[in-house]
């Protein structure tokens, strides 16, 4: 009922071109992003630089997908989480891998970060994704304790430093034994999911995975 009245007051728009759409999509620019889809997942296993098992991807970082991330995350168009959540779940496949995890925890932002921009783009398309998939939601252990320099302005070696040390695991009980899903929004060198992933291993997490919407 709370998500009809909202519709009425804010009604849903297509995250690509603005229309008016109730399922955040329309038919003209789902075929755009099905023409970029991708659905990859690379497996991390065996690479001992890694602390997570494997990372799933919807698209590439270009094209049109490079475009509504950049408004997603930096021109406050964070409506458009639902877009991206609703090409998702189309792919049965890939939502099964979803399901596989016990657990969802978005990469946060540090709190002056969120103030500024006024929500976690990472964080609204976990909770939309739990939502529809009754998955279990964790908000509250990993948090981000520094504010860093945006990690896309950086090189690859300096956004290792530059992450360093930027979270803490809170309530590290609620990951033993559990497999763990991160999700971020832009996968570039790693260097983020992987300090994070770090801290969910060392607490002894049974399997960590990556859900990125896009790669670069």
């Amino acid at each position: 009922m709370l998500n009809k009245k909202l519709d009425i007051i804010f009604p849903p728009v297509c995250g690509v071109c603005g229309r008016i759409d109730r399922n955040s999509l329309c038919n003209k620019c789902n075929i755009q992003l099905k023409n970029q889809e991708v659905f990859g997942i690379d497996n991390y296993i065996d690479d001992y630089e890694k602390y997570y098992d494997e990372h799933l991807y919807i698209f590439m970082y270009s094209g049109v997908v490079r475009k509504i991330l950049i408004d997603y995350k930096f021109n406050d168009c964070s409506f458009i989480y639902k877009t991206f959540t609703n090409f998702i779940l189309k792919n049965e496949k890939f939502v099964e891998n979803i399901k596989s995890y016990d657990i969802i925890i978005p990469v946060p932002l540090s709190k002056k970060r969120k103030k500024e921009r006024g929500y976690n783009q990472s964080e609204l398309i976990a909770k939309e994704i739990c939502r529809l998939t009754n998955l279990k939601l964790n908000t509250k252990s990993l948090k981000k304790i520094k504010n860093i320099t945006e990690q896309s302005t950086l090189n690859k070696e300096k956004r290792e430093t530059n992450i360093k040390d930027a979270y803490c695991l809170k309530f590290p009980s609620t990951v033993v034994n559990k497999k763990v899903l991160i999700i971020d929004d832009v996968y570039t060198t790693g260097s983020t999911v992987n300090e994070c992933s770090k801290l969910i291993k060392n607490a002894g997490s049974k399997q960590i995975g990556i859900l990125t919407i896009a790669k670069d």
